[in-house]
């Protein structure tokens, strides 16, 4: 099989559909994990924030943001959003999956939408919104040499995660942390069947049952 194909049917086995919601008790968000294929190595799309937004400034992260009262469900949200913020028209992705979703420091259930797009996309940046656009290796996410962690942090478990990736063809540095980190980590270690080279709070071979009891540990004190 080719590299997206047999991605497609590895992530399809975690995909939760629309069981997140269920969860009413938190305000919702999506993010959308843009995959695709470069010379035969599987990458991700990253964008670098508005240092001019009012949450998170100048953070990396991944296209996304809060439920639109318009939005049908999580992945109407995450495709939404990466339409406004890099220009990517919805019907170029091919949505893979939806993962379990992940309360970030805000309040805010996060749900991470992984699809496809062709690798010739070129962002388009909404300069409001986003001050760049970067595309990163997947095993980059499994490898000890740029990754730094940490213990505390609401949000992440246990352990935050950190990421120092030098952009290419830029040249320039991007500090990836957080829940942003942890999504990485988490898609890497699925698509690529592989177990990262540093220590993480779930299990590399079946990661899922970890974050939906944190879900359900932190929503029913709600």
């Amino acid at each position: 099989m080719h590299v997206k194909e047999d991605t497609m049917a590895i992530l399809k086995q975690f995909d939760i559909g629309n069981k997140s919601s269920s969860v009413t008790v938190l305000p919702k968000a999506s993010v959308l994990i843009p995959l695709t294929v470069k010379n035969g190595e599987l990458c991700t799309m990253m964008t670098l924030r508005s240092k001019e937004l009012r949450t998170s400034a100048g953070e990396v992260c991944f296209p996304g943001g809060k439920r639109d009262p318009s939005d049908r469900d999580d992945v109407d949200t995450a495709l939404r959003e990466a339409e406004e913020e890099i220009g990517l028209p919805p019907d170029e992705v091919q949505v893979v999956c939806t993962l379990v979703p992940i309360i970030n420091k805000n309040g805010l259930l996060v749900t991470p939408v992984v699809g496809f797009i062709d690798e010739s996309f070129c962002p388009r940046l909404n300069p409001a919104e986003v001050s760049a656009a970067f595309t990163v290796p997947l095993d980059f996410f499994t490898s000890n040499k740029d990754h730094y962690a940490t213990h505390g942090g609401a949000g992440t478990m246990g352990l935050m995660h950190s990421f120092y990736f030098v952009d290419p063809d830029s040249g320039s540095q991007f500090h990836i942390w957080g829940l942003t980190a942890m999504f990485a980590i988490l898609v890497a270690t699925l698509a690529l069947k592989k177990k990262p080279e540093f220590d993480v709070v779930f299990d590399p071979d079946n990661p899922l049952p970890f974050f939906q009891k944190i879900l359900h540990r932190r929503t029913s004190k709600l």
